[in-house]
């Protein structure tokens, strides 16, 4: 029954994060539009239009709107899922499609929060052991940002990303304290870090930025404190490969992808990673397990 009420209660405060996480990152494309704008860069001049009206919107007063009318949204509206699924995914003044974005940012989120209880690989009765656990999923709602922008407009926002690597330099405080064991965690991480971030860094470097952007060894710093443990960087790493080939070869065969596409890679480290921490120890005693 409490695991229930438990399951129950990060479904909702996930659908709610998702919601927020949602607004977010439309706020922070709109800042960014605006930035490039100042700094003399082109801009699309529909998507620009569309979103002015989050660029004069202050902080404190800021309050969602319809993209398309500007409908500010009552507090009715902005009930995670019911809403939208009640309105029929349209906005109540203006009547047009919102679209699946912001639904599915919502259950992504709700997913995360149910999917890391149900098969966190630590104990959760030590409060050290807790404490990392909202770190992990405060960071999940970095993490959901970063999906969707990087998706939707190939680019992690760096004040996104930032903020995950200080919850992943908190994560690494709490495992090191955990394992009473300062010295081999860091060196852990280290070896995360380098797997994740690292690789990208020299590909970064050796292309001069034409394969892979700074963002991605940026993310792979935060991901790799995220994780701690080497191996489970290396998982990520693989994974995040494996599922970019079993979505773009055949994309590429269909003719939907060339050879000169943009991917985006954000999401599939992200996709790694999650996998890595949530199934990873599992997956590495089997894989060595075999071997021995």
């Amino acid at each position: 029954m409490v695991d229930a009420l438990i399951l129950i209660a990060l479904g909702l405060f996930g659908l709610v994060l998702g919601s927020f996480a949602g607004a977010t990152v439309w706020r922070l494309r709109a800042r960014q539009l605006l930035i490039d704008k100042q700094e003399g860069e082109s801009v699309d001049k529909k998507e620009y239009a569309r979103l002015k009206p989050l660029m004069k919107r202050k902080t404190a007063t800021d309050r969602s709107c319809c993209l398309e009318c500007g409908y500010t949204l009552r507090w009715y509206d902005l009930i995670p899922l019911v809403s939208w699924v009640a309105l029929r995914g349209r906005c109540r003044s203006c009547r047009k499609k919102i679209g699946w974005f912001e639904p599915l940012m919502e259950l992504g989120m709700a997913a995360f929060f149910i999917a890391s209880y149900l098969f966190w690989p630590v104990s959760l009765a030590d409060p050290l052991a807790t404490a990392q656990f909202a770190v992990w999923l405060a960071a999940g709602v970095g993490l959901v940002i970063l999906f969707a922008y990087d998706a939707k407009w190939f680019l992690l926002p760096d004040t996104v990303t930032w903020t995950v690597v200080a919850l992943g330099v908190i994560n690494l405080v709490l495992v090191a304290l955990l394992r009473e064991d300062i010295g081999g965690t860091v060196l852990n991480a280290a070896g995360a870090v380098g797997a994740l971030g690292g690789l990208y860094l020299l590909l970064y470097l050796v292309s001069r930025g034409r394969w892979i952007g700074f963002g991605d060894v940026k993310l792979g710093l935060a991901l790799g404190l995220l994780l701690v443990d080497w191996p489970l960087g290396l998982l990520a790493l693989f994974l995040a490969n494996l599922i970019g080939c079993l979505i773009v070869i055949p994309l590429m065969i269909k003719g939907t992808l060339t050879r000169s596409s943009h991917v985006p890679f954000g999401p599939l480290l992200i996709a790694g990673a999650v996998i890595a921490q949530l199934f990873g120890t599992g997956l590495v005693e089997w894989y060595t397990a075999g071997l021995f």
